[in-house]
């Protein structure tokens, strides 16, 4: 359950990182060239959502269909009906929260593969509780046969969208716009059934079976935006006598519940690290997955704690506000494994220009 998939990289150095600009519609473009079956949705949000090059190159597959995302999701569903695959795209928060009786009743219900592709996940957009996609993985998650998706950088966000093309039923894919970070090198493999555990730097690989699961004083489990300060924090965990193994966990349900449990199975503790509500996301996952399998161990989750989130000028102002930092991981690490004295600090990570570095 701990081995990588074939051929995947093991390689996930510490920030900072190089970005890469709209890796989502760059690989967008490339995966609809082969076949005519893949049709484009935007809520009018086509440039923001990286959905322009698409619509430039198949202008015959686009469809705008303005601020009405609960017609948009009916339309992307009847699309899928008649044999194509619908990708719908807008702000993670009018993706799933406002148009969600169209989600059950057009998508999820007759199990329709349609891929809602949500922007701007929990507070890296600075808009405020009406532009913030805190609960979107807790609503998606909790429809039947629905896979969730929340990335962790360039890498997996393109080969995220070749490997949601094909697959059966409907998807919901979480991205961070813009100028994303490229953590894993082009040799990475995303899997969709199998997390990735990052030891010491490296993931394991098919050289390392899983009773080689190394032992750990912390497992830190994280998804998305989250998996860049998990490997920061971790760095420091390490450098001061924490043994620490980093999970990243693209794909949150179906949630390889193996490799979370052998991985928590070698620890004294588990640290989940989301940028969503800690209510029925990541966390609530790995802690139904600890409890049914009756293992106990102390699970601390770090998001954001039943709260909305105000607006702000910037996203790492949110981060720091809500407890998504580095620091925030650091300190959660040696509070649950009780050790004394204060938490060291978090690294100082001056990005140069065109670099990218968490909170």
């Amino acid at each position: 359950p701990c081995i990588s998939p074939a051929g995947a990289a093991a390689v996930a150095p510490p920030p900072p990182y190089r970005p890469m600009l709209s890796p989502y519609g760059r690989a967008r473009g490339n995966r609809a060239r082969p076949g005519r079956e893949i049709v484009c949705l935007s809520g009018d949000l086509t440039r923001q959502c990286e959905i322009d090059l698409f619509a430039e190159e198949f202008p015959g597959r686009f469809i705008h269909a303005g601020m009405a995302e609960a017609n948009m999701i009916g339309v992307a569903g009847a699309l899928a009906r008649s044999g194509l695959i619908p990708f719908v795209h807008t702000f993670g928060v009018f993706a799933t929260r406002r148009p969600l009786d169209q989600i059950v009743n057009a998508v999820a219900y007759p199990c329709m593969p349609v891929r809602i592709v949500g922007f701007m996940p929990g507070v890296s957009s600075p808009g405020g509780p009406s532009h913030q996609a805190i609960e979107d993985v807790a609503l998606m998650r909790a429809l039947p046969g629905m896979t969730v998706i929340d990335v962790a950088d360039a890498t997996e966000t393109t080969q995220a969208v070749t490997a949601i093309a094909d697959l059966p039923g409907p998807v919901y894919l979480r991205l961070k716009r813009g100028e994303i970070p490229v953590i894993f090198p082009a040799t990475h493999r995303f899997s969709l059934t199998q997390a990735q555990v990052l030891t010491g730097g490296a993931a394991a690989s098919e050289a390392h079976p899983p009773a080689a699961v190394p032992e750990s004083g912390l497992a830190l489990i994280a998804s998305g935006m989250m998996v860049a300060p998990a490997l920061a924090a971790a760095t420091t965990l390490r450098a001061n006598g924490v043994a620490t193994t980093v999970v990243n966990v693209p794909v949150i349900k179906p949630l390889d519940t193996e490799t979370v449990l052998a991985v928590a199975a070698t620890a004294e503790a588990v640290i989940t690290a989301e940028n969503h509500t800690i209510v029925g996301g990541l966390g609530s996952a790995v802690a139904e997955t600890l409890a049914e399998a009756a293992l106990t161990r102390p699970l601390t989750r770090i998001g954001l704690t039943d709260t909305f989130a105000e607006g702000a000028q910037t996203a790492p102002y949110l981060f720091t506000k809500y407890g998504l930092t580095t620091q925030h991981l650091i300190n959660a690490a040696w509070s649950v494994l009780d050790r004394p004295g204060k938490p060291p600090p978090a690294p100082t990570l001056p990005a140069d220009e065109g670099e990218y570095a968490p909170v």
